[in-house]
């Protein structure tokens, strides 16, 4: 048998000498006055042995010389919250947990090594001691550009993350919640309805995550403002300057409109009591056109920053009416550090940053000082990338980790956006998602994971074993290029692109690194016909990834016609390129389709597709 990878690696394991083997019925002994209680985490446990070839029969009752699996609680042993110790034996396994949740990491982490026994009655002898860095780790995904997830998709999603020892999922909402008194903001998006959200907040508990409430409050509005009704609580109705250009449309609430804070008011009364979470997060950031609209005057006198606390502050009354901890995004208030200071003790700034050098240190050094528990927010780098951009997420990853740990963290909050229509399949995301749980279970433990070996034993559950190294291959292909852009790779930022702006300066990208991608992008996918996953999607996993790679090869090839020219527009490629071009896009908008109804809801995709049939018309002009 290989040597065990686990993931998260636990912070201590050491092998023992011998193995436990079993060849009749196995007793799985829930000790002491919490036996009920482990109930569940001892039918997890039995399933997962059972896929070991081993037959457990339950029992909170004493037992005799009966081969024993001991599961019981004892904090007195184990210290810390969710830690738990492992001990497998020739004759007995025992897991001795602080707490339930630590009963059931522990359930998790055999869960694990059954899997890598599975059908030999065999489990290898060991020691384990375990408990996480951060107390809160999870992760946030974005349902609002413009991919909702169906409910299958979400269920398998929380169970992925449980395996992962990861106790939080945000799912980051603007415009997708089903409020009652706002149907036209999300009638056509497919939206989560209270219902499925009561569903899910239940499917959670039991796997021992927190679904924790996300409504953006401040900015990211549009899609609210773009509606007449609400058009009026626009700070900047005829638009504004982004550090990286103009905006022509309305993107933030009016801070001193107090219909703003009328209309936040309302949809925290709906949205909150779905959730059992007493954390919440409001959003808040990115509020660039503060300061250049309505509040322009009073932003004049008092400061852009003043206007952005007070509006911050009232929202925060309406959390706190409703019993919650108030988590937002700490971009805005660290470009005003004496502000700082100001706000209410018991809110939960979100440190974020998605470049592998980004100054975790620095920024939460500003909240360590005045005492905030503070999360640190690194990414999967999926989004604005289609396949990923590896090297850049694992290093982000790491930096918020180390940094986080070392300035006295609460929480590492990975996020997974969708910017530009969400582009990238869920697939892509999941190496972050296993890098950033494992960071922020065990930080120093995990710094050698293997994690194309763990990728494909624990998440692509490929016998093969070449589904991790093409996830990471393929992620990386942003490299070849030649030219590295933050937040971004330059194939999938132009396809994004108007198809009539040059994508590039001369000299930037070469004939050389599109041709080096293109070859990058054959050499990764081609390891998919070896794989042999036993996920009962691994056909659509399988696809997924082959229509990333499609869509970066068609971009890589559209980029070499492009800067064949004089001009570098589309418009300038010989017609009949550009209808070779036309029939590919039609080929990848149709996969697209499939294979994004295949784990999302309807709503959205419209709007997502709208980049590639635009495209695809500039072609056939």
């Amino acid at each position: 048998m290989n040597p065990l990878v686990l993931l998260p690696a636990p912070q201590i394991m050491r092998a023992l000498p011998g193995v436990f083997t079993v060849s009749g019925e196995v007793v799985l002994s829930l000790r002491g006055e919490a036996g009920p209680g482990l109930l569940p985490v001892g039918q997890l446990l039995r399933a997962a042995l059972e896929r070991a070839g081993m037959a457990l029969s339950l029992t909170a009752a004493p037992v005799g010389d009966t081969p024993l699996v001991i599961l019981e609680l004892n904090p007195a042993v184990v210290r810390r919250p969710e830690g738990y110790r492992l001990l497998i034996l020739p004759d007995q396994v025992r897991i001795t947990a602080h707490d339930v949740t630590g009963a059931f990491r522990g359930a998790v982490t055999l869960r694990q090594i059954a899997r890598q026994c599975a059908g030999t009655g065999i489990l290898p002898c060991l020691e384990i001691d375990d408990w996480p860095d951060f107390a809160r780790r999870g992760v946030m995904l974005d349902i609002s550009r413009d991919k909702v997830p169906t409910m299958t998709t979400l269920f398998a999603l929380v169970d992925q993350l449980a395996d992962l020892k990861l106790n939080e999922l945000q799912l980051y909402t603007e415009h997708t919640f089903a409020y009652r008194n706002h149907r036209e903001i999300w009638e056509y998006a497919s939206p989560m309805t209270a219902a499925e959200i009561l569903e899910l907040d239940a499917y959670c508990r039991e796997r021992h995550v927190a679904l924790v409430p996300n409504q953006n409050s401040f900015g990211h509005m549009e899609r609210w403002l773009r509606h007449p009704r609400y058009a009026p609580l626009a700070e900047a109705p005829n638009g504004f300057d982004f550090p990286w250009g103009h905006c022509d449309r309305p993107f933030s609430l009016c801070p001193i409109d107090p219909g703003s804070e009328a209309l936040i008011a309302g949809l925290y009364d709906e949205l909150l009591p779905n959730f059992t979470s007493r954390q919440f997060n409001v959003g808040c950031d990115e509020t660039f056109d503060v300061g250049q609209g309505r509040s322009a005057d009073i932003a004049r006198e008092r400061g852009k920053g003043r206007v952005y606390l007070e509006f911050l502050l009232k929202i925060h009354r309406h959390v706190q009416r409703h019993g919650r901890a108030m988590q937002f995004w700490g971009d805005i208030i660290l470009h005003h550090p004496e502000l700082i200071p100001e706000l209410p003790k018991d809110v939960i700034p979100l440190v974020w940053g998605y470049e592998a050098d980004h100054p975790f240190a620095g920024q939460c050094a500003e909240f360590a000082k005045t005492g905030f528990r503070f999360y640190v927010c690194p990414g999967t780098s999926s989004w604005n990338s289609i396949a990923g951009r590896t090297d850049n997420a694992l290093g982000n990853l790491r930096n918020a980790a180390i940094n986080g740990l070392a300035a006295g963290a609460a929480g590492y909050l990975i996020t997974d956006w969708g910017d530009n229509g969400h582009w990238q399949p869920l697939p892509v995301s999941y190496l972050g998602y296993a890098f950033g749980a494992a960071m922020s279970w065990a930080v120093r433990a995990n710094a050698d994971l293997d994690l194309a070996r763990a990728l494909d034993v624990h998440l692509f559950q490929d016998a093969a074993g070449v589904m991790g190294r093409l996830a990471v291959d393929l992620g990386n292909v942003y490299q070849a290029v030649g030219l590295l852009t933050p937040n971004a790779s330059l194939p999938a930022s132009l396809l994004c692109r108007d198809a009539e702006q040059p994508f590039a300066k001369p000299g930037e990208v070469t004939w050389t690194g599109l041709e080096k991608a293109r070859s990058a992008i054959a050499d990764a996918i081609s390891l998919a016909d070896g794989a042999r996953m036993i996920r009962p999607d691994a056909e659509l996993v399988k696809s997924e990834f082959r229509q990333a790679a499609s869509l970066l090869d068609y971009s890589c090839r559209e980029g070499l016609a492009r800067s064949g020219t004089a001009d570098w527009r589309l418009s300038s490629v010989p017609l009949a390129t550009r209808r070779e071009f036309a029939a590919r896009l039609q080929e990848l908008i149709a996969e697209q389709t499939r294979t994004w109804l295949a784990r999302n809801r309807s709503g959205g995709l419209t709007d997502s597709l709208t980049g590639l049939r635009q495209r695809r018309e500039r072609c056939q002009a």
